[in-house]
């Protein structure tokens, strides 16, 4: 593992605990985040409380999307390796504001290659999204044509890929896409069904329901996502794509009803009709991960439900 690494997205969901388990390796990290207003700023507050007590430990308000303000941060500090994980999050909220998504997903992306070209990176690991696939077929594999994205969302994680790529055909950076499934767990994005659904289920409030209930997600559980993560940061790739998943979707009904088990509630149910930008299903393929990564997801959902609940019900 690297000595000193920088993580982008540091004080959200992933990348909070991406920053505590290399800071457990002895890593060096220096963390990106700007605090954006898209859910409560005070929950990224939160989840850095603790990691700011650690020495080995920076954080810098700052935003991808301005190359001006990355320059001092690669000058102070001897960065060897990129964990981009900073991105504008949100399938239906990027049809309402393309250019926003535009704006951060791809541009604080290319900013960050030309960082790495610029300083020498030996390792760029950039969190891509399982939505690039659209409507293809399931199980989704890295060698299909995604060429169906369904939202501005999935298009800009789709098109900082291709940069990813492109950096790596023109300087040779090592680079690693990694495709996330429904990541979810302890500090989850309040926005996400997961946590989203569990609060809501605890303060008896109506669960809005997109759809009959039959559409799948793939879920796969923070600790399994960050092994993936830290697997592709040690391994010696060139440039990659690979999806990081639990590849067991799962229907919206059984992962209703697997919240009410570990709230000990009944889901006041509220059906709505399909969103635009909504997939009938995700599944990864996660035979190549598998393969060069050794990954091997160990939380399965009923599991990982009930850390997720206890952990809420503690912290409240």
């Amino acid at each position: 593992m690297y000595k000193n690494v920088l993580v982008t997205g540091g004080a959200g969901f992933i990348g909070s605990h991406a920053c505590w388990s290399l800071l457990k390796r002895g890593v060096n990290v220096v963390s990106i985040d700007n605090f954006d207003e898209y859910y409560d700023p005070k929950i990224k507050e939160e989840n850095t409380k603790a990691l700011l007590k650690n020495k080995n430990f920076r954080l810098y308000k700052s935003d991808v999307a301005d190359l001006k303000s990355l320059l001092p941060i690669f000058k102070e500090n001897s960065i060897q390796a990129i964990l981009h994980l900073a991105a504008r999050a949100g399938v239906r909220p990027s049809i309402e504001d393309p250019f926003s998504y535009v704006k951060t997903n791809v541009e604080g992306t290319l900013n960050l290659l030309e960082m790495a070209r610029r300083y020498k990176i030996k390792k760029f690991v950039f969190t891509s999204s399982s939505s690039v696939y659209g409507l293809g077929k399931v199980p989704f594999s890295e060698n299909m044509s995604a060429t169906n994205p369904v939202s501005p969302y999935a298009a800009t994680k789709l098109s900082a890929e291709l940069m990813c790529r492109t950096y790596y055909n023109l300087y040779k950076i090592p680079i690693v896409c990694l495709r996330l499934f429904t990541v979810y767990g302890p500090r989850g994005r309040p926005d996400m069904a997961p946590f989203k659904f569990m609060k809501l289920i605890l303060e008896g409030k109506d669960l809005p329901v997109y759809g009959d209930g039959t559409s799948k997600r793939d879920y796969t559980y923070v600790s399994d996502v960050i092994d993936g993560i830290l697997s592709s940061m040690e391994k010696n790739l060139g440039f990659e794509i690979i999806n990081i998943g639990n590849s067991n979707p799962v229907d919206l009904k059984a992962f209703i009803r697997i919240l009410e088990k570990h709230t000990g509630k009944k889901a006041k149910v509220k059906r709505l009709g399909v969103q635009k930008g909504d997939v009938p299903i995700t599944y990864a393929d996660i035979s190549k991960a598998r393969r060069i990564l050794g990954y091997n997801p160990k939380i399965s959902l009923d599991a990982g439900i009930r850390k997720m609940v206890e952990w809420y019900t503690a912290r409240k």
